[in-house]
């Protein structure tokens, strides 16, 4: 006799919550591995480990293939056949997306300190990408094995595991366009927004910007030098105010670098800056007015590179039809809503939405602190967040419906 699906939610929740210890010891054993964008030696390390500990939970793979990532971490992507009635790679098959680097510098374990618990008395857990994004992969692991476990029938699942992400997917990016392409729906195992899944994520710009000037004497000739410091520091003033908050553009300078010596007026000089937009009218606006900044130093020659990485995220319509089953989901394992928001952040999710593809973001680790000193999670949220995506992949059998 099959199970109601509330009694079937019920037992799936009852069971992640017996393994939550087990599935807290995988974060952690993820985390003790550093993975620095930058590193490629502990990238690939990270990867042997995160595979090593697949293989384990849910046994060799039907398919798998690892994509070199020459100057970034490699792309890994493992394939576990479906028991449902789906047929063909169209119908049933389900892409989960999650990276395994993170921006932590390969040695910041050593000095990182627990936080003490919340102020309402919840435990917390910190480590250098422990919530961005080392909790998300564990739970996408053992929410296949659970749903593997419940008999209920199952979808094809690819996990994709990427080591470029924090720098742009600068490598990973046509794997992942061709594998979602290939899927019914994607998965990504980011960090929630407090709990709620991201179905609106602003677009990224990482613009370079250089400045040509003339080199000469500080002291013995200024007036034949043209400085390329001063010139790029009017033009970051200038860009800053191109931004438009309300209208979630943001325009920040990150990196700033010139000249050769102190008493030589500056030849050469370049700013590293990062864009956000909400909207390809405003990627379009801001190309447009970057252009034509002007400054005050005609001899000095302004180059833009204008390198948008990805597009605006929103909730198409192929996506609503998967909120909508999560959100189901959601309540038949008692939770009283799964509530959905748009954050500034960007992710590998943009670039499935912005093929029209069916997508969710955010199905990974409730905590705070991304990118912050101190980043952590809630170790209770950890079941109910790993039963959703067992949940939601159990019923995923199918390709969605409107």
């Amino acid at each position: 006799m099959t199970a109601s699906p509330a009694a079937a939610a019920a037992a799936l929740t009852t069971r992640a919550q017996e393994v939550s210890p087990r599935i807290v010891d995988d974060i952690l054993t993820l985390v003790r591995q550093e993975t620095s964008s930058y590193d490629l030696p502990g990238l690939a390390t990270g990867l042997d480990l995160l595979r090593e500990l697949t293989v384990q939970r849910l046994g060799r793979p039907d398919h798998e293939h690892r994509y070199p990532g020459g100057e970034c971490g490699d792309t890994l992507t493992l394939t576990y056949a479906g028991t449902g009635t789906g047929t063909g790679t169209g119908a049933g098959h389900v892409l989960l997306v999650g990276h395994y680097d993170t921006v932590w510098p390969t040695g910041a374990l050593a000095g990182w300190e627990q936080p003490r618990p919340s102020d309402d008395g919840r435990d917390r857990l910190s480590g250098p990408g422990i919530f961005d994004m080392k909790t998300g992969l564990a739970q996408g692991i053992w929410a296949l094995k659970l749903a593997r476990e419940s008999g209920a029938p199952l979808p094809t699942v690819t996990f994709l595991f990427n080591g470029d992400e924090e720098i742009g997917s600068l490598s990973s990016r046509p794997v992942i366009e061709e594998t979602a392409q290939k899927a019914d729906v994607t998965l990504v195992l980011e960090p929630t927004a407090h709990g709620a899944v991201k179905t609106a994520r602003k677009g990224t710009g990482i613009f370079q910007v250089t400045a040509t000037g003339v080199e000469a004497h500080a002291g013995l000739a200024p007036q034949d030098g043209a400085s390329a410091i001063t010139a790029l520091s009017e033009f970051v003033v200038a860009a800053a105010k191109v931004a438009a908050p309300d209208r979630g553009t943001t325009i920040n300078t990150g990196l700033f670098r010139g000249g050769s010596a102190i008493n030589v007026v500056a030849g050469q000089a370049t700013a590293g800056v990062d864009i956000r937009v909400s909207s390809e009218a405003e990627q379009t606006r801001v190309d447009e007015e970057l252009d034509a900044i002007k400054v005050s130093d005609p001899r000095v020659r302004i180059e833009i590179d204008h390198a948008w990485n990805r597009p605006p995220m929103t909730l198409n319509a192929a996506s609503a039809p998967l909120l909508a089953l999560a959100r189901e989901v959601a309540r038949e394992q008692g939770r009283d809503s799964l509530p959905d928001t748009a954050v500034g952040g960007a992710s590998d999710a943009n670039f499935v939405a912005a093929l029209g593809l069916p997508v969710l973001c955010g199905m990974g680790a409730v905590g705070d602190g991304a990118h912050a000193q101190g980043e952590f999670i809630y170790p209770e949220t950890v079941p109910a967040q790993t039963a959703l995506v067992a949940g939601v992949l159990g019923r995923l059998t199918q390709p969605l419906r409107d």
